[in-house]
């Protein structure tokens, strides 16, 4: 079940590559980012992701993929889009 929306859900090219590689869907982490499963963010970005459920601000998720490359998923305050990147691409 969903916590909040997900407005337009958007993927960056390096991302999108290391799904294929992986032989992951998107679409699991982003059901999971959703329903609240932040997997790997430090205790801090946990508590933040609690708060902002509450207040309307920016929700952070980081997971490993089966290839062991590092992902975030990150949806915007207003809840207009989610964008799945590597850190380096931000």
């Amino acid at each position: 079940m969903n916590q909040f929306e997900s407005g337009q859900v958007v993927a960056t090219p390096g991302v999108l590559r290391a799904f294929e590689a992986s032989g992951e869907s998107p679409l699991e982490y982003v059901t999971r980012h959703l329903s609240g499963d932040w997997d790997i963010v430090k205790p801090e970005d946990r508590r933040e992701n609690e708060l902002a459920l509450r207040a309307g601000l920016r929700i952070m998720s980081v997971y490993l993929l089966k290839s062991r490359v590092r992902i975030w998923v990150i949806t915007e305050a207003d809840r207009s889009s989610t964008c799945l990147f590597l850190r380096e691409e931000c």
